[in-house]
């Protein structure tokens, strides 16, 4: 059930999404004396981790990939996996005693009547819920995109989003197709190659930059140079590449002619952390083709004109934040439907409205996940300060994760 404000008292927060962004917001806003509940459509703590597929971990090290009050524990090794990274989201719940409704989904957000000493009112199935701040934390990667590729209702095989691929085991001595190179799409590809598919091609539309996972060194590189010019930048992580990772053009995937800084400014791209992928292309395991033009029938058809006929296709083709039905009537959302303001940052016309984790930093989304979580919670005290809406205080109550339904920590 969503909070019922009590009279004469100021409600809390509202946070939507118990992912990371949505628990490091909470956590540093309770810390500071600012009561706070999240409202989580799923049944548990950390959905969207733990759906995702089962050899899934982290590209960044435990260090970098901490909120903020909580370390993650030793035992999840150098790569945490997803399994340990959802247990360290539950053990982080308990450890700061956040308020989580589960089951309860936001269907949208509207402006409070004016003079109504709120801000906001917060729609879901239960009832109506009015508060002076949200903060929306649903993610960027809340909703699989599949493209729209004509005749693609037509195809007689299997087509599936990376969303709903979860192991390598039904599509043993399978001809499968992974479209898209990015980290899931590599990390797919090799793993299917090496665990008994009869064939694996994975669709390149642009040649990805490739560094090697063996460190996050990347990570601290990135950090480091963020004052250097980008075409500097560039050239340096061009020249990183080809000492550290060998050429695949004589296997079908010539060198990146864009620097990852550059494709990362103008396509928000990550350069793919070699996990594998690059010895399964020079192998042979994993061929690389041509981008997917079309479907029809049992044949995908492929932009070089190439035919190919696999049992299943895999689209690892991204995600969108999808955030139109829950605030696209107000005003705040660019026309690929992004929050035109992130952060610490609000739209002119939302103010206490707040936005944490859709930005892709090449320095790490869960690193980013804290440096959100504390502008919010300092420019939001600031905000209070300024014009409090009601008294400062109400009940702060911990949910109860067994009455409630979301996985015990």
């Amino acid at each position: 059930m969503p909070p019922t404000p009590q009279q004469g008292f100021s409600p809390p927060t509202i946070v939507i999404g118990a992912g990371p962004h949505g628990l490091a917001a909470a956590a540093l806003l309770r810390r500071f004396g600012l009561p706070t509940v999240i409202l989580e459509r799923s049944d548990r703590v950390g959905a969207s981790w733990a759906h995702r597929y089962d050899h899934l971990s982290l590209h960044t090290t435990p260090g970098a990939s901490r909120l903020p009050g909580l370390s993650v524990p030793r035992q999840a090794g150098p790569w945490v996996s997803r399994d340990d990274y959802v247990r360290y989201l539950e053990d982080y719940v308990a450890h700061h005693r956040l308020d989580v409704r589960v089951t309860t989904p936001v269907r949208r957000i509207e402006r409070a009547e004016p003079g109504s000493g709120m801000q906001w009112l917060v729609h879901t199935p239960d009832g109506t819920v009015p508060t002076g701040t949200v903060v929306v934390a649903t993610g960027r990667c809340h909703t699989p995109n599949l493209p729209p590729w004509p005749g693609r209702s037509t195809f007689t095989g299997t087509l599936l989003h990376s969303a709903h691929y979860r192991s390598p085991a039904p599509y043993r001595g399978q001809n499968v197709l992974v479209v898209g190179a990015g980290n899931s799409g590599t990390e797919i590809a090799s793993v299917l190659a090496g665990a008994g598919a009869e064939r694996v091609r994975i669709a390149v539309r642009t040649p990805p930059n490739i560094l090697p996972r063996s460190s996050a060194r990347w990570h601290a590189v990135g950090r480091m140079t963020e004052a250097l010019p980008l075409a500097w930048r560039d050239r340096t992580s061009l020249l990183m590449q080809r000492l550290a990772v060998p050429d695949l053009t004589s296997w079908g995937l010539p060198r990146p002619r864009t620097g990852l800084y550059t494709r990362h400014a103008g396509e928000g791209v990550n350069p793919v952390l070699d996990n594998g992928f690059v010895d399964a292309v020079r192998s042979g395991r994993v061929v690389p083709v041509a981008a997917v033009q079309a479907f029809h029938g049992p044949d995908v058809l492929l932009a070089d004109g190439t035919r190919l006929r696999p049992d299943t296709v895999i689209a690892a083709t991204g995600y969108r934040p999808d955030l139109h039905d829950l605030v696209g009537s107000l005003g705040v959302l660019d026309e690929a439907g992004q929050p035109l303001a992130v952060g610490a940052q609000t739209h002119p016309e939302a103010p206490r409205l707040y936005f944490a984790g859709y930005t892709n930093p090449l320095t790490g989304v869960l690193r980013q996940a804290g440096i959100e979580a504390r502008a919010i919670t300092h420019a939001l005290r600031r905000e209070t300060e300024r014009t409090p809406l009601l008294t400062p205080q109400v009940g702060d109550r911990t949910a109860d994760t067994h009455q409630r339904g979301h996985a015990p920590s």
